[in-house]
């Protein structure tokens, strides 16, 4: 008896382990098929090598200020000219890639799981812990991110932290609203009641059972989010309030040219398209990511 239940064990994890590598190989399937997609996945691992080797592929340091070149037009010296400063406006492009993916990675990181504990908190418990925390949502969901991001920025000062935390403060609302709604379709569901019956615990259901049901939901949310968390954070560089001078950030560059705009195009035109390129990059791939994740499209 007992060998039969080993073997009927390794059969069941053999059947799973090959239900995973199905599912990825039509994943796969539907990302080669997606030729846009595959356009912003190669534009985000492009970034991704760009910010790794930044101290490789930069041909000046991004603080090196050299007077006698200020304005400089592109050329071989300067591939991207050069700012008021004399600094390369080609480096500081490379280097302010690590700004932009650092403060995309911190505000997701702070942002989905506050939102998504928020919401899954909400909605299991429902009555008067779902009145307050939705109607504390709703208050942050009355006005657009960028006005409430710049608010938050503004009363905490500038500088890229603070930048980071007022963005993260702004994007929750979304996160929470999209996991309480994924949590009230799953909390009554039979196999919920029949594990509350064998004595598990609140905690252990929602951080168990019920989101890991919010996670493809919010995954999609986030890679569609990203795009506007850089656009956020390159407008918080551009008004003052996020990076501050001399760091290279994309939104401060585009600051710093935009009194030369007319003569000397290049010291904001590039960042600018810099910027252009990475959310156009991530927009796609969000796009792509919620076509994979549609049971729909697999089962064309």
């Amino acid at each position: 008896m007992s060998t039969t239940r080993v073997i009927d064990k390794a059969e069941a994890r053999r059947r799973r382990r090959e239900a995973r590598l199905q599912y990825l190989r039509d994943s796969f399937v539907l990302w080669r098929r997606n030729h846009l997609m595959v356009v912003g996945t190669a534009i985000l691992v492009f970034l991704l090598l760009v910010a790794a080797f930044a101290p490789l592929l930069a041909t000046y340091s991004p603080y090196a200020q050299v007077l006698a070149d200020r304005l400089q037009p592109p050329s071989m010296k300067h591939f991207f000219g050069t700012d008021s400063l004399g600094r390369d406006i080609y480096s500081r492009v490379i280097y302010g890639s690590r700004v932009t993916l650092a403060i995309a990675f911190l505000v997701a990181v702070i942002s989905t799981p506050l939102g998504m504990a928020i919401g899954v908190v909400s909605g299991y418990f429902g009555r008067a812990t779902d009145e307050i925390l939705m109607r504390l949502s709703d208050i942050f969901l009355a006005f657009p991110k960028l006005i409430l991001a710049i608010a938050f920025a503004a009363a905490l000062g500038p500088g890229v932290e603070n930048a980071i935390v007022a963005i993260a403060v702004a994007n929750w609302p979304s996160y929470a609203r999209l996991a309480r709604a994924e949590t009230l379709a799953v909390r009554n569901n039979d196999y919920i009641q029949v594990i509350r019956s064998m004595g598990a615990s609140n905690l252990r259901i929602m951080v168990g059972h019920i989101t890991p049901m919010c996670l493809s939901s919010i995954i999609v949310r986030l890679s569609l989010d990203m795009g506007t968390i850089i656009l956020t954070a390159a407008g918080l560089g551009f008004l003052g309030l996020g990076a501050q001078p001399p760091m290279p950030e994309w939104g401060l560059m585009v600051s710093d040219g935009r009194q030369f705009l007319v003569d000397q195009w290049w010291v904001s035109t590039l960042p600018g398209v810099a910027i252009l390129i990475v959310v156009m990059g991530f927009n796609l791939v969000g796009d792509g990511i919620r076509d994979i994740l549609d049971p729909h499209q697999r089962q064309s």
